[in-house]
């Protein structure tokens, strides 16, 4: 297993994505191989001299400021398109970015290409429930989608459930303001039709307020919306310490019970944690892309380079391609005239 990691894209410089990755070698034991691609002259001193990953140079950097898309083009050396070009040359199996999304999805889309029978990307990420967790996709790489797209979102969002949540027929649900059929835009009517007609598991829609009740296994909407709410839930974990020490400090015998419940404030906070997730998967491209949180500490990076390695040991790529070519390829796919979906 040869996982190449983008070591310049995090807020937090190089040093804190090689500590995540010296961690991950020691969880994922001897069959791991760990490509470090960056400025050469930051990421060897962060080593100190540890042994294990390998330094792939890199003369260029993406910042999180930078267009995404003229920055792809004009720096072709940056670590984020060599990392690409490896996974595109098969010298390593997967790439994690803790960099710029919109970077990242375009040099994939440029580097790799889409699946064949794919339109567009979609990035995934497990959401938090009252029983598990579910995955809600797209949260950035696809703002703007037609009713096929959300279609096929839930179709990989499907495999990418049944490798991370162990659920062999995942739920899927439409985000959408109400739970009736003709709720909702036209994008949501016309994909609640196409969702309902396909070999899916459809749960109907799934309202804001259903979103953390577990109501499906898969949430799917435009990356618009589903970035919105990411960033949301992701403000939930801050807020919520906050208003505990403020409460938890506010007399003696809430200080005693903030104490009492210090093991259930731990559980809470390690569900709500985005750093425990271990990053997004960008579905629907030629390989295997997981974006890690631009302020991703070393704990977050090692739960990314982890999660990854389990979607290479389960194929996930090739299993995208095997539901939406081999298995009745166009019933993921818009109905046209004469080729019922």
């Amino acid at each position: 297993m040869r996982i190449a990691i983008d070591a310049m894209g995090g807020d937090l410089g190089p040093g804190i994505v090689v500590q995540g990755a010296l961690g991950a070698l020691v969880a994922l034991g001897a069959g791991a191989e760990l490509f470090l691609v960056g400025d050469r002259s930051k990421i060897e001193p962060a080593l100190g001299g540890a042994t294990g990953p390998t330094v792939v140079h890199a003369g260029e950097v993406i910042t999180m400021e930078e267009s995404p898309a003229s920055a792809v083009r004009r720096k072709p050396d940056s670590s984020i398109g060599v990392a690409m070009r490896m996974l595109k040359a098969g010298e390593v199996d997967a790439v994690v970015s803790p960099g710029n999304t919109g970077a990242v999805v375009s040099s994939a889309l440029l580097g790799l290409g889409r699946l064949s029978s794919v339109q567009r990307p979609a990035i995934a990420t497990l959401f938090p429930t009252e029983g598990s967790d579910c995955v809600l996709l797209d949260v950035g790489a696809t703002p703007e989608c037609k009713p096929v797209h959300l279609l096929q979102f839930a179709a990989m969002g499907a495999v990418f459930a049944r490798i991370r949540l162990g659920c062999e027929r995942p739920r899927v649900g439409l985000l959408n303001i109400g739970e009736e059929p003709s709720k909702g835009n036209e994008l949501a009517a016309a994909a609640h039709a196409l969702l309902r007609a396909s070999p899916l598991d459809f749960a109907g829609n799934v309202e804001g307020r259903d979103l953390l009740q577990g109501k499906a296994e898969v949430v799917v909407c435009d990356g618009f919306t589903g970035n919105v709410v990411l960033k949301f839930a992701e403000s939930i974990l801050g807020f919520t310490r906050l208003l505990l020490r403020n409460e938890s400090t506010s007399s003696a015998r809430l200080r005693l019970g903030g104490w009492l419940m210090r093991p259930a404030f731990a559980t809470m906070r390690r569900r709500l944690d985005y750093q425990e997730f271990g990053g997004a998967p960008l579905l629907g491209v030629d390989g295997i892309v997981v974006i890690a949180h631009g302020k991703s500490s070393a704990r977050a990076i090692e739960s990314a380079i982890r999660a990854t390695a389990v979607l290479v040991e389960n194929r996930l790529t090739a299993r995208i391609a095997a539901l939406l070519d081999d298995v009745g390829g166009n019933r993921f796919e818009e109905p046209r005239k004469g080729n019922p979906t």
